[in-house]
């Protein structure tokens, strides 16, 4: 199915001026919010305060759970949900095509189903709210080309704490319609969801490959936000190896501000949660949505203490 697509910022316009937050808001329903992601990761954090203030704001309750990568486990919690006549649920892609069976089934019990954070155009959601990773991956390398850090022949390293989650192949995808061209090549390495082992992991494969690594690209916000402590343990200066990826969280913003990632991804991770719910509770009220809601910003120096702000406030 065709939808259009719309700023974050213009949907909660539309949302207000429709009317629809007094009339589908109705209070005492149960959704629930389903992540691939872990609660180690601290953009994740971001995500879930964004569901619990839309219960808060709402009187719903929303029952929220993490996956950690396990395909089943989530097919399991889309099953539990719709067998406890959830009123919507809000769920992320673990895999591509890995949800399709599962969306199929909460569409025949007519529960409204948002995708949010991670696209899948396979299964049948309702509506996606959330980044474009082909896009943000197509973004970060021309980044790197239009500023002159990578040339053709050049090799860049692209750590992903999940290799071949939805995130990572998306993003991968747009980053080869531009480097392939050029003939840039890169590597995709594992570093896992652990906090202290992605640190191990990065700084190894930097200290054997750091001569002819000349860029980074982060394909999550774990991996993005250890960049400084694996250069600092490494020896690399702020600078030294030109660095783009994701941006959703404090480590990244002040990685930013302090030169040892020039550009990164904002994906307005509490707004992302808070929308999916809204457009679930619209087409629990029977207003199908018929746009998606696309998020995001990449930043530099001069916008990251926005950022830094919204991400540092209590």
């Amino acid at each position: 199915m065709l939808r259009k697509a719309i700023t974050l910022f213009a949907a909660i316009f539309i949302a207000a001026g429709a009317g629809f937050i007094s009339t589908a808001y109705a209070q005492g329903k149960t959704y629930y919010w389903i992540s691939h992601g872990s609660p180690a990761d601290p953009v994740w954090t971001y995500f879930l305060a964004g569901a619990k203030l839309w219960a808060e704001d709402t009187g719903n309750k929303v029952n929220t759970s993490f996956h950690n990568g396990d395909v089943p486990a989530q097919q399991e919690a889309v099953r539990a949900a719709i067998s406890a006549g959830a009123a919507g649920i809000v769920t992320t892609s673990p895999d591509p095509g890995s949800l399709v069976q599962v969306v199929k089934e909460a569409n025949a019990a007519k529960i409204p189903i948002i995708n949010f954070n991670t696209p899948d155009p396979q299964a049948g959601f309702n509506a996606y709210v959330g980044g474009d990773n082909k896009t943000f991956g197509h973004n970060w390398a021309q980044y790197l080309v239009d500023k002159k850090l990578v040339k053709s022949g050049d090799f860049v390293w692209m750590p992903v704490e999940v290799p071949g989650a939805t995130y990572g192949v998306q993003e991968e995808e747009g980053i080869s319609s531009v480097f392939k061209p050029l003939n840039i090549t890169w590597e995709i390495t594992d570093s896992t969801l652990d906090q202290a082992e992605i640190i191990t992991r990065m700084s190894d494969y930097l200290t054997a490959n750091r001569t002819k690594i000349k860029a980074i690209i982060g394909l999550g916000d774990l991996v993005t936000g250890s960049i400084k402590r694996v250069f600092d343990q490494v020896g690399v200066k702020p600078g030294e190896i030109p660095v783009v990826g994701w941006g959703n969280s404090p480590d990244t913003t002040q990685e930013v501000l302090t030169g040892y990632v020039n550009a990164a991804q904002w994906q307005d991770p509490q707004a992302t949660s808070y929308m999916a719910l809204s457009m679930a509770a619209m087409a629990a009220s029977k207003i199908p949505p018929g746009f998606n809601i696309i998020t995001g910003a990449l930043y530099e120096k001069d916008k990251a203490e926005i950022y830094d702000k919204i991400l540092s406030s209590k």
